[in-house]
């Protein structure tokens, strides 16, 4: 029989969007390109939220939301159609956000990342890390990584996620997919156990503590291809962030390690489009050199910028060049691309004069 939820997953499929967001006394909600929207005008009670929350909750982690506020899984309406559930309380009472995830992994080329992107895939060891703000594809890049990998080399994959968005079959590999904590109590436990499971990549879905930190860095300095994800939304920020995590006196040993055992990193952000309904991702991209080594044992991060724009013939890309490709092809705004730009200056110059009167006015 089916859940009264499933409607709303329905019109979310239907319309195209990505995130469905239910809250007790609001009217259902869904995100589409970008913006949010009413699905319709009934405000939802908590007797609604209850009936639409609970019957897709396994009981464990229903008990574990009633007492506690928060709990994440994943739930499959359909073969075409799973999301990332997220179940939340505030201040009115029940909330839950829930994300599409696509049954069909998209390649590289379908979704118009940089072709550079896949010399990740055939590295043998090392950290590398896709990084970006919540919503911005970072797993649906990944995935399409980690299917590049899957059809084209023998290797063991191993993926520890909270939950498990993208199922991989095995295809020339061989993908072992591992959910915190239903497979593995924690990211740490299942990338620990991973060192002992014969395998040669291992997706990290989150590294958002000093142990996992810890571990990932280890483990690529151990031989592992390690890829991870951050939420940062650009290299410097990602190096930095992984250096702060751990206690100061810590911090040296950890830029040592970095700079021997990181590969690279993705950062990605989704731009609206203005060409067309839809948003376009845009990247930076790093390759580790001789240079970004010392520059991260160093600790002087700010001088990644110079070398990503001087970098081009390696492959790599700074997160402004790529907007500014964008607003040359006529596929985002100004705005658009002045609000999500690192180096503002460099694009204030086409704004609207009213919008460009406003940037002056903040001194951005």
């Amino acid at each position: 029989m089916k859940n009264r939820i499933d409607t709303y997953f329905a019109a979310l499929v239907e319309k195209g969007g990505s995130d469905l967001h239910l809250s007790e006394g609001q009217p259902p909600k869904m995100r589409v390109h970008g913006d949010i929207e009413p699905i319709e005008d009934t405000l939802l009670t908590h007797e609604d939220m209850i009936e639409l929350m609970e019957p897709i909750c396994p009981p464990r982690l229903w008990k574990e939301y009633t007492e506690g506020g928060d709990c994440d899984f994943a739930y499959e309406m359909d073969a075409q159609s799973r999301f990332r559930c997220n179940f939340l309380k505030q201040q009115r009472g029940y909330c839950c956000v829930f994300r599409l995830i696509p049954t069909k992994i998209l390649t590289m080329e379908q979704l118009n990342v940089p072709e550079q992107i896949k010399r990740f895939g055939e590295m043998r060891s090392g950290l590398v890390l896709v990084t970006g703000p919540t919503g911005s594809g970072k797993s649906t890049t990944l995935a399409a990584l980690i299917d590049y990998i899957n059809t084209n080399f023998s290797r063991h994959i191993i993926t520890v996620e909270e939950p498990i968005e993208f199922v991989h079959p095995s295809k020339k590999s061989i993908i072992t997919q591992r959910e915190v904590p239903v497979n593995c109590p924690s990211f740490a436990d299942g990338l620990r156990a991973s060192l002992r499971e014969d395998a040669d990549i291992v997706l990290v879905g989150e590294m958002r503590d000093l142990e996992t930190i810890s571990l990932a860095l280890t483990a690529a300095e151990t031989g592992l291809l390690v890829f991870g994800t951050l939420h940062t939304n650009n290299a410097r920020k990602t190096i930095d962030r992984i250096i702060d995590v751990f206690p100061a006196e810590q911090q040296a040993q950890a830029r040592t390690m970095l700079a021997g055992s990181l590969r690279g990193v993705v950062a990605q952000l989704l731009m609206k489009r203005c060409d067309k309904p839809g948003r376009v991702a845009v990247n930076e991209i790093l390759f580790a050199t001789p240079a970004v080594a010392a520059i991260i044992r160093e600790g002087a991060t700010q001088k990644l910028a110079d070398v990503i724009t001087g970098g081009k013939q390696l492959g790599m890309q700074f997160m402004d060049d790529a907007i500014w490709q964008k607003l040359q092809q006529g596929l985002v705004t100004p705005e658009e691309a002045y609000m999500k730009a690192i180096d503002k200056a460099r694009f204030k110059n086409f704004l609207p004069p009213d919008k460009a009167a406003l940037a002056n006015a903040g001194g951005a």
